[in-house]
């Protein structure tokens, strides 16, 4: 197995379409193509569902990539001990998919600004495998959904949001203003697994109970929201998820509809760790205290707009 084999399927797995791969790899697709067909024939599986129209990860796919991006990113850090010519200061960020607001990219517009040379890379990854890979160094900083064990990473609060419904484009409550959650009662809700993001799992099933329904829950095997929203377009079932992800995906044939009453409240955070001297991790977490001050004076904007 060779480190391309592992870059070229990590890209087809984060864009699920070979030919966006291709092209953000700056290769051709048949090379890409076949590259992922040599590393499932070396592995003895498939790693993705290939259809006309779709592709989505297998079982064996959605393991390997988790182990991907360990291996990259043990291969990265590799190559920056061994590299000290280059003394450009370097951020190295991870998300959790279902937690990244929008005044993540705006911090890192500022940071830029602030920091012209500064290198950044930003992942996605489950929120327990985050976390601890800021505690080991492999990582800066990292958003994800709160709480989290604290344990020897300092946590600093993004604030709340809502959790919205997701509808297929041509469900009934698709063109409604708000929805009720008691009446999702005969509704599947698809959902990421547990251990992708433990406090929106475990929000969805406190807003079930409270509502008094007891849905199915369609789980899927990653921790990938395009996934979800696939699954909701192809008339799987509805989802609960978080504001932020309503702003990242305008159009992917589902609908966002709030939630009438009382929605659920999922907060968001930055973990780094304790009394961290990193300057690139200082400065990233001052821009998103200052990103966040002008969050209100923004909202404010929009009304006056809106009116």
């Amino acid at each position: 197995m060779e480190l391309r084999h592992l870059r070229y399927f990590v890209a087809v797995a984060e864009e699920l379409h070979f030919r966006r791969a291709a092209q953000r790899l700056h290769i051709a697709q048949p090379a890409v193509s076949e590259q992922v067909r040599k590393l499932e024939s070396e592995l003895g599986v498939e790693l993705f569902d290939r259809t006309h129209r779709n592709v989505a990860l297998t079982d064996a796919g959605s393991a390997l990539l988790t182990q991907a991006y360990r291996v990259l990113r043990q291969v990265e850090a590799a190559r920056e001990a061994a590299s000290n010519a280059n003394d450009r200061p370097r951020l190295r960020i991870g998300y959790v998919p279902t937690a990244l607001q929008a005044s993540v990219p705006r911090t890192l517009r500022r940071l830029a600004g602030a920091m012209p040379n500064l290198r950044t890379t930003i992942e996605p990854g489950s929120g327990l495998e985050l976390v601890d890979a800021v505690r080991s160094g492999e990582l800066d900083v990292a958003v994800v959904s709160l709480p989290i064990p604290t344990a020897g990473v300092r946590v600093t609060s993004l604030g709340e949001q809502r959790a919205v419904a997701v509808f297929p484009v041509d469900h009934e409550h698709a063109v409604k203003p708000h929805v009720a959650l008691e009446r999702i009662a005969p509704e599947r809700i698809v959902v990421l697994p547990r251990d992708a993001d433990r406090p929106l799992y475990d929000a969805v099933l406190a807003a079930g109970c409270a509502a008094g329904i007891s849905p199915t829950l369609i789980e899927m095997p990653d921790g990938q929201v395009d996934r979800i929203l696939l699954a909701v377009a192809s008339g799987a079932g509805m989802a609960l998820l978080p504001e932020c992800v309503a702003e990242r995906y305008a159009d992917a044939g589902v609908r966002f509809v709030p939630l009438a009453g009382e929605s659920p409240a999922l907060t968001t955070g930055i973990v780094s760790p304790r009394n961290s001297e990193h300057l690139p991790t200082v400065a990233f977490l001052r821009a998103a205290s200052r990103t966040l001050e002008q969050r209100p004076q923004i909202a404010s904007e929009r009304s006056v707009v809106a009116a």
